[in-house]
């Protein structure tokens, strides 16, 4: 396993793009140490105002529900949903995949029977919780596209991960956990979910890379932004 991302601090470059994480609820302060190793210039956004002059933004893992009504709280979904239409980059971890999936398998309702919602963008069908509750949570390697594969397989570690079920044609799969090679299998009924999409300057992933150290997974989204993935 990497260092830890507390380990992982540096001071960003001159020049270097400016990513906001959604600090809303969830592992804010980890994706933000994961964003300043990578060569950014991390902020936390709460606020529709907060999102003016940025390069990006990162949807943190958490409780997708919760961030989903804090975010209309705050205002902040509609002109979220308006920069993901108009190209803005974004990266969504685990809670971060629902929210920028255009279809939820299986919905959470409020007390007045409206499903939650999500901000879009990605043509997915994502199912919450598909790997199992909290104590299902597992640890597997993955064959991921994209990203310097010197440094071996990419380390996941999923904790009621969502899985994709279905992409649209314009969104191409960049890592599946192939039930042979995973420690947590019965979810798996013997097939490979995919666990990381990306479309246009939208990349999303199932598991949480900023809490191991691995810092690939932003690497990426940051050439993303550059232009240079």
């Amino acid at each position: 396993m990497n260092a830890p991302p507390s380990a992982l601090q540096t001071a960003p470059p001159s020049g270097a793009p400016v990513v906001g994480v959604l600090a809303l609820q969830g592992d804010v302060r980890e994706h933000i140490a994961a964003l300043a190793h990578a060569g950014a210039r991390a902020v936390k956004v709460r606020r529709p105002e907060e999102l003016e002059g940025l390069d990006g933004l990162v949807i943190p893992g958490g409780e997708s529900t919760t961030i989903d009504k804090l975010a209309r709280a705050f205002g902040i979904t509609e002109p979220l949903r308006a920069k993901i239409r108009a190209g803005f980059p974004v990266y969504g971890s685990c809670a971060g995949m629902i929210l920028l999936a255009d279809e939820i398998a299986d919905p959470t309702q409020d007390l007045s029977g409206c499903p939650q919602e999500s901000f879009g963008g990605l043509d997915i069908t994502v199912r919450r919780n598909a790997f199992g509750r909290q104590r299902e949570s597992f640890e597997t390697d993955l064959d991921f596209k994209e990203v310097d594969q010197t440094g071996g397989p990419v380390h996941a570690v999923f904790i009621r991960g969502p899985w994709v079920e279905r992409v649209g044609p314009d969104v191409e799969v960049l890592a599946e956990v192939d039930p042979s090679h995973a420690s947590h299998t019965a979810a798996l009924g013997g097939r490979s979910r995919i666990v990381a999409v990306r479309s246009g300057r939208l990349l999303a992933t199932s598991f949480h890379p900023e809490v191991t150290g691995e810092t690939r997974i932003h690497e990426l989204f940051i050439r993303m932004i550059r232009g240079e993935a």
